[in-house]
């Protein structure tokens, strides 16, 4: 039985082994000084492992000059996870690759050290005319120091911060002290009742919430007005207080008008403690009858020359701190405003507009197509095109961690988004064996791409595609629309898809643009006319 024991013990291990595995390959075993050589490492882990590879500049008197992305290959329940480095060494000699520890679920395992021969250039001084080192030539003036753009850009940051962060207190001060910005009880009222419609409660549902606040938009203002506990009343209270006040202050005020006010307090208690839920006509009317009544209250009540013309000179007053709080307000504003334009001006200054457009800003389509172009090779099967902007590698990890069996990897590249004046997005896909898509199927599907980007409204037309090296697939155009969460508003754009398949292996093209962007069109013409496909790997 113990004999058994160790023997389950045994297997169980040597499953793990099998599971977890290293390995280490270079591509070539000696190269000349300052070529790069890869140094490849596999991994076989499961699903849910854990990996992490060695990060180092250096590996030994090895120079690293870059840490490509992890590849992922899928066989059945197990993962190759591939890593690859590219190293150099700029002087003679062998040189050996020390053992590097790759972790997998905080266990370390370490590779197999290897050796690299570097051998040196040979230079026929024989045959190469050979000159003097010449003298330092002087220049006429020293090149002057940079970092005072910096202080002043930093200056310039601060005091556009100190200037927003003073408008915003202004606003918020401004907002708080609003109720002492009106003439008059009625004035305020009626601002109130305006607002009151500007939140939208009665069409998100809120009906009880509309009737409070309309109710006590109108008791305040009696209250304030006429003179009488309105807010503390119940509904009957206060139409007695009310009729009351009316009689003694000898205000016209008809018995009509008065019933209608009662009634809306009637239908408002109802409402708030009844639930009930009035037609959208009969709360319409109900906030008709409250404006007209707060009017014809405020009409009614009885003021002397004086109490006008006191009434006249606080509205003039407030009229004028009105104006100068705008004045001020503008002017903060504009100083903040020019601040950052000049802050903005000496950060293009510094640092160059070629930088601040190409993190910030972005290039508009006609500088795309006058700038010098960039011819790169990308994917596999590889597909080499010609672009104004380098795209850039954006994978999706959970594509690439749920690979179909037959597909040997997935690369997509992009350059700018689905909203931007002008946009590309490449899929190349390779396969384990001589698999040809569908390319009708593959259109589809890249329609369907379109839509999950956020395209709407979707034109569709097809046709067949050859450009001008012969090289011949299926084009899909026309034009969407989408949401610009910037502008807040939908904007029209026009797309190409074009689609090549090959045994084993597919590349597939996205082309966006605004429409009727002529400049754009000519962008999408020249990188079509540019591709060259290599053949996929087998």
């Amino acid at each position: 039985m113990k004999k058994n024991f160790y023997l389950y013990i045994l297997l169980f291990f040597s499953f793990l082994g099998s599971a977890q595995k290293i390995t280490t390959a270079i591509d070539s075993t000696e190269i000349k000084i300052g070529s790069q050589f890869n140094l490849i490492i596999k991994a076989s882990v499961n699903e849910k492992d854990k990996v992490v590879f060695p990060n180092s500049k250096n590996f030994g008197y090895l120079e690293v000059l870059e840490s490509y992305p992890i590849d992922t290959i899928k066989n059945n329940s197990q993962y190759e996870l591939i890593k690859r480095y590219g190293l150099t060494q700029f002087d003679s000699g062998r040189y050996s690759i020390p053992k590097l520890v790759v972790k997998i679920n905080q266990k370390e395992f370490t590779t197999d050290s290897l050796s690299i021969l570097v051998n040196a250039v040979k230079v026929d001084t024989t045959k190469q005319q050979m000159y003097d080192i010449k003298n330092i030539i002087a220049t006429e003036e020293e090149p002057s120091s940079e970092w005072w753009k910096l202080l002043v850009l930093l200056a310039l940051i601060i005091a556009s911060g100190f200037g927003s962060y003073f408008i915003i207190k202004r606003l918020q001060k401004a907002k708080a002290n609003k109720e002492e910005l009106f003439a008059s009880p009625i004035e305020k009222a009626i601002n109130y009742l305006q607002n009151l419609d500007k939140k939208q409660l009665v069409q998100r549902g809120e009906v009880k919430e509309y009737y409070s606040e309309m109710t006590d938009i109108a008791r305040t203002y009696i209250e304030e007005s006429v003179d009488i506990p309105a807010m503390e009343s119940t509904s009957s209270e206060l139409l007695t207080a009310l009729r009351k006040a009316i009689s003694q202050k000898k205000m016209f005020v008809s018995k009509e008008d008065l019933a209608k006010f009662k009634t809306v307090l009637e239908n408002s208690d109802l409402v708030k403690f009844a639930k009930s839920q009035p037609m959208q006509f009969e709360i319409e009317k109900d906030k008709g009858v409250i404006d007209k009544f707060l009017l014809i209250i405020d009409k009614a009540l009885p003021r002397s020359e004086e109490e006008s013309e006191a009434l006249f000179a606080e509205e003039l007053r407030l009229k004028e701190l009105k104006k100068q709080k705008f004045l001020r307000t503008a002017f903060s504003v504009g100083i903040a405003v020019i601040l950052f334009a000049i802050s903005v001006g000496i950060f293009a200054f510094t640092f160059g507009l070629d930088y601040l457009k190409e993190n910030y800003i972005g290039y508009s389509t006609k500088e795309l197509l006058q700038k010098e172009w960039i011819t790169s090779e990308y994917g596999e099967p590889a597909i080499v095109i010609e672009t104004p902007k380098v795209l850039v590698r954006n994978n999706d990890e959970k594509i690439q961690n749920n690979l179909p069996e037959n597909v040997k990897a997935i690369n997509r590249f992009a350059y700018g988004s689905i909203i931007d004046d002008f946009s590309t997005v490449l899929i190349t896909t390779a396969f384990k064996d001589t698999t040809q898509i569908d390319i009708e199927v593959a259109l589809e599907a890249d329609l369907k791409e379109l839509e999950r980007l956020g395209a709407k409204n979707i034109i569709v037309k097809t046709v067949d595609f050859e450009n001008v090296k012969g090289l011949s697939g299926k084009k899909a155009f026309g034009t969407f629309t989408t949401f610009n969460e910037i502008k807040q508003e939908d904007q029209k754009m026009s797309y190409e898809i074009v689609v090549f398949a090959q045994a084993g292996g597919a590349q597939e093209f996205f082309l966006i643009s605004r429409e009727d962007d002529e400049y754009a069109q000519q962008i999408m013409e020249k990188i079509q006319n540019s591709i060259e496909l290599r053949k996929a790997k087998k």
